[in-house]
């Protein structure tokens, strides 16, 4: 009879640790309430191609807003930025994708922003644009494949979409993607950051290892000269639409450490 009270009590033991465990596992993360995150595209996109993260960042109280910029110049894109930052109330985490790493180095600046996140994103200094940056590189290979209108702005073909652009996506969403691109002005390339904010303010980086329009190589290097903490996923351009969670994770992250700066 004792042994099998203390078989019944080791057991009981064992089972309240593994359920503490469980419970600790299961207990909720902190809501980052008061907190804004404000996404910004990237060329030949639209403010959809975040729509995979957005419900991710919401499920931890962000705030969360899409910018839909015109893609017609730095300083529009910016200006559009700028007006979504102006409307949140509290701090701002700042996420570009592409070029708009670009838009983000310049509207950052704003005292509301207290993070920047490139993903998968040119991270210019002051003074510099993407022609400065990609100076001395070979050209892309979906380079051959921009079609340009009259007015100058530039689209991808479907087959850069499917080839360079969106490679890891199903053949349905490719075509969403390629149905909904943004036309980009072509001068933007050659537009330079005034002060680029990632000086002043803490950065983080999403690395696209698998990326065929900005080379991952060129990624690394601009991350570690703008100190960001870096982020690897293994995804092409578009990883906020193939490797969500992960994306997520990042401005999280980032997300979090605001809040812990700010008690």
């Amino acid at each position: 009879m004792v042994r099998l009270m203390k078989r019944v009590l080791v057991s009981a033991a064992v089972l309240g640790g593994l359920f503490g465990t469980v419970a600790a596992h299961a207990a909720p993360q902190a809501d980052l309430k008061g907190t804004n995150v404000v996404l910004v595209h990237g060329a030949f996109a639209d403010g959809s191609s975040w729509n995979r993260v957005i419900p991710l960042l919401e499920a931890r109280g962000l705030h969360v807003v899409s910018v839909q910029n015109p893609l017609s110049s730095l300083a529009d894109d910016a200006a559009a930025a700028r007006r979504v930052i102006d409307q949140q109330q509290g701090p701002v985490v700042l996420v570009g994708h592409s070029w708009a790493g670009v838009v983000i180095s310049e509207a950052g600046n704003d005292d509301k922003v207290k993070s920047l996140v490139y993903v998968a994103a040119f991270a210019p200094d002051s003074g510099q644009s993407i022609a400065d940056v990609t100076q001395g590189l070979p050209p892309p290979s979906w380079a051959g494949e921009l079609r340009k209108d009259a007015a100058g702005f530039t689209r991808l073909s479907d087959k850069a979409i499917a080839q360079d652009f969106a490679p890891d996506l199903p053949p349905v969403q490719q075509r969403i993607v390629a149905a909904t691109q943004g036309p980009w002005f072509g001068g933007c390339i050659a537009e330079k950051v005034a002060q680029a904010a990632w000086h002043a303010k803490p950065s983080s980086y999403v690395v696209a290892t698998q990326d065929r329009m900005i080379d991952p190589t060129l990624q690394e290097t601009m991350a570690k000269r703008i100190g960001a903490t870096v982020t690897r996923v293994n995804g092409s351009h578009v990883a906020m639409l193939s490797q969500p969670k992960a994306v997520a994770d990042a401005i999280i992250a980032a997300a979090e450490r605001v809040k812990q700066d700010a008690h």
